[in-house]
């Protein structure tokens, strides 16, 4: 296996040079802060499909001017808004002047009557670091680890849609080709071209098999490719509270199956509130755990996430799932393939776990089986969930359900 993995680290050496470099420009968004205006009861629709705009002009334009008055008494600039009718508001973008903190600006701006709550531009970061037939299934851990040979003669994810909400996903990709059923950003700067983190966590979940490259966890998902976050750089994938918002009421709209969200920062009520409404309509959200945080950061922090991290990580607590984050190979824009390591890749390794279990059972498909060790087993989860037998039964039936989520 040594000498397997030595080689495939030559083989993708040859085509990282081949991947575009990714330009970061786009507006500095320290300095921002999201003020959230209240919505008319009456032009709330719930459970109504939605593409980025609401209402009547005529009630939009009333919410625009107030907010540019709200600007003007502050001393803040209008830069934005995007409505989001699911929480009954219209959250509006400022600039601030110099001297003036986010957290200071947002606190003095709650007070005004016509706002619900206002808060930071908060930034979120990606849980990586840096790093005929299928041949490099053989270097996949999955495929030891959780037998997925053995987990595709059961389930392969068919039909299930599972939103990543990441960077942006290379749709040309050979191994994504096909798999890919929408791709949306909502970013819209910070360049064009296909980036590192959200290609890479695509590969994990749902990289085609028979095709000469990785096979994916669910090969036979759909993915609703969200771009809500950006490369900064070979190393940083970041993201923002807005684009994160945007994406993850796309995601809750469009009755995504698995949600999944590699990333972690700082807790963020209009994010948790989101969370919480897909969470509420039985939809599965699946985040990176930060272990340089006490509670392992937002979102994977948030009651009803299921939190996932390396499988070699210490210090873990007990309600974190554990799965393969190292020496993962996958996916790598320009049609290559490359090594990762990270949180971020273990949650993605769960995301296509779930769509598995999901595929069978759309209704349910709860039980996560946690292994001895504390790892997750794969073949049990599944076959609690499907009532087939996958990889060895005999383990299978004396695993218990260790959590339900």
């Amino acid at each position: 296996m040594k000498a397997v993995r030595i080689l495939l680290a030559l083989w993708i050496a040859a085509f990282a040079l081949l991947t575009p470099a990714i330009a970061a420009d786009g507006p500095d968004t320290s300095r921002q802060i999201l003020v959230m205006l209240k919505m008319p009861p009456d032009h709330y629709r719930p459970g109504s499909a939605y593409s980025g705009s609401y209402g009547a002009a005529s009630t939009q334009g009333a919410r625009n001017r107030i907010a540019a008055r709200i600007a003007r008494r502050h001393g803040f600039t209008l830069v934005n808004n995007w409505p989001m009718p699911m929480l009954g508001i219209d959250c509006f973008v400022m600039s601030l002047p110099d001297g003036l903190a986010p957290e200071a600006a947002a606190e003095q701006i709650s007070h005004d009557t016509d706002v619900a709550w206002s808060q930071p531009l908060q930034l979120y970061h990606a849980q990586a670091s840096a790093p005929a037939g299928d041949p490099l299934l053989a270097t996949q851990p999955a495929a030891a680890q959780w037998h997925l040979i053995g987990l595709h003669r059961v389930a392969t994810g068919r039909g299930v849609s599972v939103a990543i909400i990441d960077s942006r996903v290379d749709t040309a990709h050979p191994d994504l080709g096909g798999q890919i059923t929408l791709s949306q950003d909502f970013v819209g700067s910070h360049g064009k071209a296909a980036e590192r983190h959200g290609t890479a966590v695509a590969g994990v979940i749902a990289a085609r098999e028979g095709n000469g490259g990785i096979v994916g966890i669910a090969p036979r998902a759909r993915l609703m490719a969200l771009r809500a976050c950006w490369q900064q750089s070979a190393e940083a994938t970041i993201c923002d509270t807005l684009s994160l918002a945007k994406a993850l009421q796309f995601a809750i709209d469009h009755h995504a199956r698995v949600i999944n969200l590699s990333l972690s920062g700082p807790h963020d009520m209009l994010l948790g509130r989101l969370v919480d409404i897909g969470l509420s309509r039985g939809q599965k959200v699946v985040a990176a755990f930060d272990p340089a945080t006490s509670d392992g950061g937002f979102p994977a922090s948030q009651p009803g996430v299921i939190a996932v991290a390396n499988t070699n990580s210490a210090g873990i607590p007990p309600r974190v799932f554990l799965a393969p984050g190292q020496d993962i190979p996958t996916t790598a824009p320009g049609g290559g393939w490359t090594l990762v390591n990270g949180t971020s890749y273990a949650a993605a390794h769960v995301s296509g776990l779930l769509a598995l279990m999901n595929e069978r059972q759309p209704a349910g498909a709860n039980a996560l089986v946690r292994a001895r060790g504390g790892g997750l087993d794969a073949c049990a989860s599944l076959t609690a969930a499907t009532h087939a037998c996958s990889c060895d039964c005999a383990d299978a039936r004396r695993a218990a359900p260790d959590e339900r989520r």
